[in-house]
């Protein structure tokens, strides 16, 4: 349930300029609001599963679209039933919409979004609806560039230092050609984000979000109520924390979907107890802002 302080559920990740939205909790265009983000540059929104603190957020963002001369569509991705939801609260609602929205339902595990620099994947969890987790991985980065390298081989310092940084082959005056492999370090890995919640301990998540950079995942109950986490099926901060270190090589961790029976002070014990077994934990806050950079 909404909190004074704690709004629903929702994550938005801002890669190069684009916008994705994960999941969209009551209080979601609030925040955006609050942050002052360029939020009519969404362009894809991902949600998890039906249920209302994963999803009551979606009308206002929907109507609000409407207001700020957006152009592009917009692609919804989730499960069964999410297309039903948006049409009808439509209806319902009478809403003014002027731009157009594309729904995708998906299940299972698939590649939702491929572009030349990233794709967005989801995978099934555990929950008592069918729920999605998600991760944006971007593909490997050209290598470092070295200029040594480029003027040994008589490549001038200008454009063609670019084009041999962006993967294209030069030709010299005198009709030579070289190729960006001459000049560039090994390929470098992208960066990846994976976001999980709601779903009960599978050890198959571990795999799904190997090499994260930052996975945000639920940590809903202590490990005193795992027979309750079990029951509901959600995760506690200790299976949460358990996820990311079986996955190997995730460097933070994120915590979220708190219970409200956890006030903030009570919230310094999950994060305890998830750091016993994970030391990269911390707790997420709204509106907290996070910047992953490259790792070369």
């Amino acid at each position: 349930m909404p909190l004074p302080r704690r709004f629903l559920t929702s994550m938005l990740l801002r890669r190069e300029g684009d916008l994705f939205l994960f999941d969209c909790g009551e209080g979601t265009q609030v925040s955006l609001k609050m942050l002052n983000l360029r939020w009519k540059k969404i362009t894809s929104i991902f949600i998890s599963h039906m249920h209302a603190d994963h999803v009551t957020g979606l009308p206002g963002i929907l109507m609000l679209s409407s207001q700020v001369d957006r152009e592009e569509p917009l692609y919804i991705y989730g499960p069964k039933r999410l297309g039903q939801y948006i049409q009808e609260t439509r209806r319902i609602l009478d809403m003014y919409i002027n731009y157009e929205i594309i729904v995708r339902e998906i299940e299972g595990e698939q590649t939702v979004v491929e572009t030349d620099e990233y794709e967005i994947s989801c995978f099934p969890l555990n929950h008592t609806k069918p729920c999605l987790g998600y991760t944006l991985t971007e593909h490997m980065r050209p290598g470092i560039f070295h200029p040594d390298k480029a003027l040994e081989l008589g490549v001038p310092k200008g454009p063609m230092w670019s084009q041999l940084q962006h993967g294209e082959t030069v030709e010299l005056a005198d009709g030579s050609k070289i190729s960006p492999d001459q000049v560039l370090g090994d390929k470098r890995r992208g960066r990846k984000i994976s976001y999980v919640t709601d779903t009960a301990y599978l050890p198959g998540i571990a795999p799904k979000v190997t090499g994260s950079d930052l996975l945000v995942c639920e940590g809903m109950f202590e490990h005193d109520l795992a027979e309750t986490a079990r029951e509901k099926k959600h995760l506690t901060s200790v299976q949460a924390a358990q996820i990311a270190r079986d996955a190997g090589e995730v460097k933070q961790m994120g915590l979220i979907h708190y219970s409200p029976r956890y006030t903030d002070r009570d919230l310094k014990h999950l994060l305890k107890e998830a750091k016993e077994v994970f030391p990269a934990t911390f707790l997420c806050r709204d509106r907290q802002t996070i910047d992953i950079q490259y790792q070369d």
